[in-house]
């Protein structure tokens, strides 16, 4: 990817806000955001550390069911994600669509997952 291909990718995470695994109950640092431009459904970003560029993040569509659209990871976390957004989903899905308008709202009514 090029300098200037990865700091256009880059502005996609300026718009997201990131939650801390302290707050998810996941192994990874989960990014949301609102439409914006997008033309697709709603979706989440995941990375295994706060600072990562836009091609290590992994990409998890949440409607009609969670599954992951790119990157990789094991059975048992893709499972705490299944978890975590089926817990979330009309706390995303509202946010993405701007029924949420503030990110502090939204922050607010994630709920973490916890282990089984």
């Amino acid at each position: 990817m090029s300098v200037k291909t990865e700091a256009i990718a880059g502005q996609a995470t300026f718009d997201m806000a990131n939650l801390r695994p302290e707050r998810t109950g996941l192994p990874f640092v989960v990014f949301i955001s609102q439409r914006g431009g997008a033309r697709h459904d709603v979706r989440i970003k995941l990375a295994r550390a706060a600072k990562v560029r836009p091609a290590e993040m992994l990409t998890v569509a949440v409607r009609p069911a969670p599954r992951l659209i790119r990157g990789a990871m094991n059975s048992r976390e893709f499972d705490l994600v299944r978890r975590w957004v089926e817990l979330n989903q009309n706390v995303l899905v509202d946010y993405r669509d701007g029924v949420v308008e503030y990110t502090e709202d939204a922050l607010n009514a994630i709920r973490p997952v916890g282990e089984p």
